[in-house]
């Protein structure tokens, strides 16, 4: 029997007698076996039968090796820093670095027989990585010109609702480019709403006659003159065509009693909108059509909007007839009136109007 199979089987024996009877046991924070009433010379050096070292050697043997590899990490970082410097010098003075091809390639250098050739799964992976960093670039560029853009409608939106129609008329003479800015946000708010009031007022006058004549203050990108057969007059702040009229909304150049039709589509924003309702009344003829679109929110005294009741009695104390409301949808709310036939001889300034809260959009 060798000194091998003798430790072995003394090993076996030792498990047999068991802990505390001069055998050994196996502990909870030792991965070997311990052994009791044998002297360390015979269980470790003389006969070999501890594998492994104690504890305590076995945290200095890890201490040393996390130095060691602390050091090789430490080298392989000057190792990288040399070549990075030495590529960017090779680059800078026009060489290219060729490798033979038994040896190992490194990324972009090809040996000299492949030069001139197309490897096309190298150039596809390349043409990928760009589109790839182009893709992030423009989306990234498209993300920030959004949130620009939307930082400037709510901007504009606000200094349309505080100021009267003449303020923001000077205002976007001086600037007409700021209309579009804020017409390209308001559309964007748009597009999250289910349906358009605009839709539907084009929908009430494919309904009747196309002889009635219209006018569309605040009429934006002249939608609704677009979509019917009426002869339609688009009042807006800012004119890009002839179709457009730039004006107050409160001084348009209509004749008295001349159209059949008045159009608010989510126009009624300055501070002096009961001017608004005024000049269409002098523009209607008698028992002609008031139509108004307007925000819910702002006609919600729940959430600081006006009363609808109010409203509609100030309207009708203007000299219409309240003919029918419609609050079906959430986003807003449509209100007909026809003008009366005769004058209201009450006087409109003694008319009491509600005030119209600002709808200001949020960050989204």
């Amino acid at each position: 029997m060798d000194a091998h199979q003798g430790s072995q089987q003394n090993l076996a024996q030792l498990r047999e007698i068991g802990p505390g009877k001069g055998g050994l046991e196996k502990t909870e924070n030792m991965t070997h076996w311990t052994y009791q009433d044998y002297p360390l010379d015979f269980l470790q050096g003389k006969h070999g039968l501890l594998s492994k070292p104690y504890p305590e050697e076995e945290e200095e043997e890890e201490e040393e090796e996390e130095e060691v590899l602390a050091m090789e990490m430490e080298d392989r970082g000057r190792s990288r820093k040399r070549k990075r410097a030495k590529h960017r010098r090779n680059k800078s003075e026009g060489y290219k670095q060729v490798q033979p091809s038994h040896s190992k390639k490194t990324i972009g250098e090809v040996p000299e027989e492949d030069e001139g050739k197309e490897h096309p799964k190298s150039s596809a992976s390349v043409r990928a990585k760009k589109s790839v960093g182009l893709a992030k670039s423009s989306y990234f560029l498209e993300k920030m010109k959004a949130r620009l853009s939307g930082g400037h409608f709510r901007m504009l939106n606000e200094k349309l609702y505080t100021c009267t129609g003449n303020e923001a008329l000077d205002y976007f003479k001086e600037d007409p480019t700021l209309f579009d800015m804020y017409h390209a946000g308001y559309q964007e708010q748009l597009s999250h709403w289910p349906e358009l009031p605009v839709n539907i007022i084009i929908k009430w006058l494919k309904d009747h006659s196309p002889s009635l004549v219209v006018a569309d203050f605040g009429c934006g990108d002249a939608r609704l003159a677009k979509n019917v057969k009426n002869k339609v007059f688009s009042f807006d702040l800012v004119s890009h065509g002839p179709s457009v009229i730039a004006c107050d909304m409160s001084n348009t150049p209509l004749n008295s009693e001349s159209v059949d039709v008045a159009v608010f589509c989510l126009s009624l924003m300055g501070t002096n909108f009961p001017n608004y309702l005024q000049e269409a009344c002098r523009v209607l003829k008698p028992c002609g059509w008031l139509l108004i679109a307007e925000v819910k929110s702002r006609f919600d005294p729940n959430t600081g909007g006006a009363d609808p009741k109010k409203f509609t009695k100030a309207v009708c104390d203007l000299g219409f007839s309240s003919i029918t409301k419609d609050f079906s949808n959430k986003m807003f709310i449509l209100l007909y009136f026809k003008k009366k036939e005769v004058k209201d001889s009450k006087r409109r300034k003694d008319i009491e109007w509600p005030e119209l809260k600002p709808c200001l959009y949020k960050r989204r």
